[in-house]
């Protein structure tokens, strides 16, 4: 594997990270994953957008996106796989041990991985723990990603792929790492960015492709949902067969199937909505 770090593609065993880094000491870092394809990054330009946003959000400077770009072109050249997670991550950099950050500037690191697509249907499980949609971080793509770490695995245990999460006011939010849409009385609704979930690239291109609703909704609304589905890079549109104890009837729905099809056509159609 070839790794883009800080202006230069390197091989993996010679693409090392300082241990005082910012973001492995204490997670100061923001990042973006997207799917590649062929050798085509979709939705590149929304990705490099957001990661802006979280630099900002974070107090980092905004990243050079011209750099990106060539950082993510070098990298899908040198490591050619049909579908693959390419990773950015950008953090604050060499800095003293603690919460200060230093003044040598941002480290970028640029990776992809071979994946293989999703399947169609997937199980997720609740959880106790919450979103705090009043917290610094609220809305931005970090990499403080422990609580996440601890919800998957969960999951994982219980046979499913994802955990959702409420937030402090017990409405419902998002999954570790993904958006979730629910069908009620026939109708196609989303939680909106200000229950504290991320605003995901693929969740607001479901939205404007189908017409989803954002609203507020009750964290018991999994309980009612007549479909059920999450979206997210790897996941594009991924139908739920069951949440928690319970068993979705014929998965995907007709709401769901229609969303899939409707997202497939439009993502093929253009790479870069």
């Amino acid at each position: 594997m070839r790794i883009w770090l800080d202006g230069a593609l390197r091989d993996a065993d010679d693409a090392k990270v300082s241990v005082l880094d910012h973001g492995l000491t204490v997670g100061d870092g923001v990042f973006e994953t997207l799917k590649a394809q062929d050798g085509k990054l979709f939705a590149l330009t929304r990705h490099l957008d957001r990661l802006t946003r979280s630099a900002r959000g974070l107090g980092l400077p905004d990243p050079d996106l011209e750099e990106v770009r060539r950082a993510c072109a070098a990298v899908l050249e040198a490591n050619p796989v049909p579908l693959g997670r390419l990773r950015i991550t950008y953090t604050g950099g060499l800095s003293p041990l603690g919460s200060d950050r230093g003044d040598t500037g941002p480290t970028l690191v640029v990776a992809v991985g071979e994946t293989s697509r999703r399947p169609d249907t997937t199980a997720v499980i609740t959880v106790p723990w919450v979103r705090n949609e009043r917290s610094a971080l609220t809305g931005l793509k970090t990499t403080s990603y422990a609580e996440n770490v601890v919800a998957l695995a969960e999951a994982g245990r219980a046979g499913a792929s994802e955990a959702l999460f409420a937030n402090t006011i017990g409405r419902l939010c998002e999954g570790t790492g993904s958006n979730v849409f629910v069908v009620l009385d026939g109708e196609l609704h989303t939680p909106p960015v200000a229950s504290g979930c991320l605003a995901g690239i693929t969740r607001a291109l479901a939205v404007e492709w189908t017409g989803a609703k954002e609203t507020d909704l009750p964290f018991d609304a999994l309980e009612q949902a007549e479909e059920v589905f999450l979206t997210s890079t790897l996941r594009d549109v991924q139908a739920v067969h069951r949440v928690d104890g319970r068993t979705l009837a014929h998965p995907p729905g007709p709401v769901t199937a229609k969303a899939m099809r409707v997202f497939d056509e439009r993502a093929a159609s253009d790479i870069d909505p």
